[in-house]
């Protein structure tokens, strides 16, 4: 009875609103009130609108004099001329198609990159049997070198899991290749493969969101979304699936691609997944590293997440280590807020790492100024003050809402130090006995120990970041929802109570029993351990496997087989 009323309240949450979201987005574009035009998104939104032909027309041959973009030029037009249905001038068309003769777009060196390239180059030409392309092959030929490689990404993804994993900006840009497919694949092989993919995609967010915020260990993640986990590309996915949170006034334009393609809307499951906190669960998943081209036995090495979800707060990280170059965020919390989109509701540690090493790993290009070609674009990279980025010399343990962080950092690291994210949306913020402690929010009390003493530096824009300059060090963190304690102070009296002892040498070491009961052992070179409770066989999980994805959620049992492209529910236990 209760799984039925959950099913039913989510329906009428949710139903009949999908629509008017996705012409929400869509209007954003084609009925741009801003100055100028927002270029090829705009023709694109008009085109799916039917509205303004002419200026459609008009507007993609100024585009299309000076092509440029490379994989993200292909996408934008990829969707006009499936769009176009008759729509564009005969100039208009004949400037697109020529321009796929002459312009040679960069195949790109991610995941990403590789996905938009060959989804666009693959629909293309399905769309021209007979065109002359700058790969000087025919359209066949492209089409089969593109279909080998989508179909070797699924078929990674579904087996080891997904490279580019949980980024709050990156999402769109997996999900908006997989619309296309959906919606203009003529083979029902590919068509199908995608529309699954699609679904997993989802599944992957829905459990990993707190109120439309993609929380825990992200492989990619820009410095903005870090500390505003309540803005960009994954807000504006939750308030279209979902209804979660809040959307960019003019939203990500990944977003208006997938809407403008397939649409498609999450099953049921999904949005109890998503949307349904009413009981604390712990979530453990496994991906895979990008590419490591040097210094590595294996191509891909494995990551682990844990995360822990409650009502109105979130716990989640990996194991450390360098497992993404620039742009990995390895733990947070992060707590529930009535509008997130001007706060810095997380909190997080790390140890701001940068090097030729790095990059060598996962890059092919030259070692020689590559710290400085990377600084051009991502301005953080090589700075000491950076909140983003793994380091090889950190190493995670968590279990349920507790974290041990260490770092053991050997001397003659390019920064030899740690920081701490203190947002200055952090309140109560008291040091007493060695801890910190704060609330976020309304939502969640926070205590931090570090290890090593440590030194305020502020933060530009408000805040602090906590300086700790020793090698050998950590923290333990414990969160509690605030409705546990009276008040911060019963909170912090019951975490002083805790057992915890610690050592730095040689290497960092902690013992330490958290809230919930655990006893956590973690030594930096070995495998930490705790006596965890099983988890509730009715929480929501996803699992990957055998290049098939299964999907609970109580009694509901999703599977999505890539190997027999088959999908559906099943209504006995799929074991573990």
């Amino acid at each position: 009875m209760k799984f039925t009323a959950l099913l039913l309240a989510a329906t009428a949450l949710h139903a009949a609103t999908f629509e008017e979201r996705k012409l929400e987005m869509i209007d954003a574009y084609a009925h741009f009130n801003g100055p100028g035009d927002y270029g090829y998104a705009e023709v694109a939104a008009k085109l799916w609108r039917h509205e303004d032909p002419a200026w459609c027309s008009q507007k993609l041959e100024q585009f299309l004099k000076e092509p440029s973009g490379d994989m993200f030029w292909m996408y934008p037009v990829t969707a006009i001329a499936y769009l176009d249905q008759g729509q564009l001038t005969p100039s208009a068309r004949a400037a697109l198609r020529r321009s796929w003769k002459t312009y040679m777009p960069y195949r790109g060196d991610t995941e990403n990159h590789f996905l938009l390239y060959y989804t666009s180059l693959y629909l293309m030409s399905q769309l021209w049997p007979d065109a002359d392309w700058y790969t000087g092959k025919t359209s066949t030929e492209n089409m089969e070198e593109a279909r080998q490689w989508i179909e070797g990404w699924v078929k990674l993804t579904t087996t080891r899991g997904q490279g580019e994993y949980n980024s709050p900006h990156y999402m769109g840009v997996f999900l908006l290749p997989m619309s296309y497919l959906a919606a203009w694949a003529q083979d029902p092989a590919m068509k199908k493969r995608a529309q699954m993919m699609i679904e997993y995609l989802i599944a992957d967010y829905a459990i990993n969101n707190l109120d439309g915020m993609y929380v825990g260990a992200h492989s990619r993640v820009y410095e903005d979304q870090l500390v505003r986990p309540g803005v960009g590309v994954s807000a504006d996915f939750g308030w279209l699936w979902f209804g979660l949170g809040h959307r960019g006034a003019v939203p990500a334009n990944y977003a208006l691609y997938y809407l403008l393609a397939s649409a498609f809307e999450p099953p049921e499951i999904l949005k109890l997944i998503a949307t349904d906190r009413s009981k604390p669960y712990t979530h453990y998943e496994r991906k895979r590293t990008r590419n490591r081209w040097r210094f590595n036995d294996e191509l891909h090495g494995d990551v682990f997440k844990t995360l822990y979800m409650a009502r109105d707060y979130a716990v989640g990280s990996d194991q450390g280590g360098v497992l993404q170059p620039i742009q990995q965020h390895s733990w947070d919390i992060t707590w529930s807020v009535p509008d997130a989109r001007t706060v810095n509701n997380t909190f997080f540690t790390n140890h701001p790492y940068s090097s030729v090493e790095e990059l060598q790993t996962y890059f092919v290009f030259n070692p020689d100024g590559a710290a400085e070609g990377v600084a051009k674009s991502k301005k953080t990279y090589d700075s000491p003050d950076k909140l983003l980025g793994g380091s090889p010399y950190e190493r995670i343990f968590q279990d349920r809402d507790a974290v041990i962080d260490l770092y053991n950092i050997p001397p003659g690291t390019r920064f030899p130090h740690v920081n701490g994210f203190f947002s200055r949306d952090l309140r109560e913020v008291t040091e007493d006995a060695g801890w910190i402690f704060m609330r976020g929010g309304d939502s969640v009390y926070i205590a931090c120990r570090p290890l090593q003493k440590y030194f305020w530096k502020p933060i530009e824009g408000g805040g602090r970041r906590l300086f700790s300059p020793y090698l050998k060090n950590g923290f333990v963190v414990q969160a509690a929802a605030a409705s546990e304690y009276p008040d911060l102070a019963s909170f912090a009296k019951a975490v002083k109570a805790l057992p915890l002892e610690f050592t730095l040498e040689p290497e960092p070491r902690v013992k330490f029993r958290s809230l919930r009961g655990a006893e956590m052992q973690f030594r930096y070179s070995d495998p930490p351990s705790a006596n965890r409770n099983p988890n509730d066989a009715m929480a929501p999980s996803l699992r990957v496997r055998d290049e098939t994805v299964l999907v609970d959620y109580g009694i509901m049992h999703r599977v999505l087989n890539f190997e027999s492209l088959t999908a559906g529910y099943v209504n006995i236990d799929i074991g573990q």
